[in-house]
């Protein structure tokens, strides 16, 4: 994209130049005009110069006619100069807004990472929390099974020494 603004923008500095060369010219032209129209006149006082001054009339009108011509054209180049401009101006507008709308993209990604972040954070705390409490809940179960084995154990030899007493008796 960028390629293509700086080919714009050369072709705008060319056309640019262009148009200023061609005003130059017609300027210069304006200039001569001036000129063949004073020798024109000097001429036309001048009776035994009437085939000069045929000559210079021609000049004049193929002048005339270039010029014309050069107007026309500076006129087509300046109405693609303005197309350009525009067009040029229409995609930095483009360009602009997109990079705005990209960088308010990222500001959103990067908060949603953010807050994503906090999140797993807090989990991972209330994981270990819970880790450590199934730990200690896990050993309380175990001492209280060994205390129930024991129990269990203890009632069976009871019983089996009551049992032995009975049998006894």
């Amino acid at each position: 994209m960028e390629a293509d603004f700086s080919e714009m923008r050369n072709e705008l500095q060319s056309r640019d130049a262009l148009w200023r060369r061609i005003q130059l010219e017609c300027q210069q032209l304006h200039t001569e005009l001036l000129k063949i129209k004073e020798y024109k006149d000097m001429q036309e006082i001048q009776i035994k110069h009437q085939s000069s001054c045929r000559q210079i009339t021609e000049q004049l009108e193929n002048k005339n006619a270039e010029l014309l011509l050069l107007a026309q054209s500076q006129e087509h180049q300046r109405e693609q100069l303005n197309k350009i401009r525009y067009h040029l101006y229409r995609e930095e507008q483009a360009h602009r807004s997109e990079q705005e709308r990209m960088k308010t993209e990222i500001s959103d990604l990067t908060e949603e990472l953010h807050q994503k972040e906090i999140t797993i954070a807090t989990i991972m705390e209330k994981a270990s929390l819970l880790e450590r409490q199934l730990k200690m809940e896990l050993e309380i179960k175990d001492k209280l099974l060994a205390k129930q084995q024991l129990l269990d154990f203890r009632y069976k030899v009871i019983k089996s020494e009551n049992t032995h007493l009975k049998e006894m008796v």
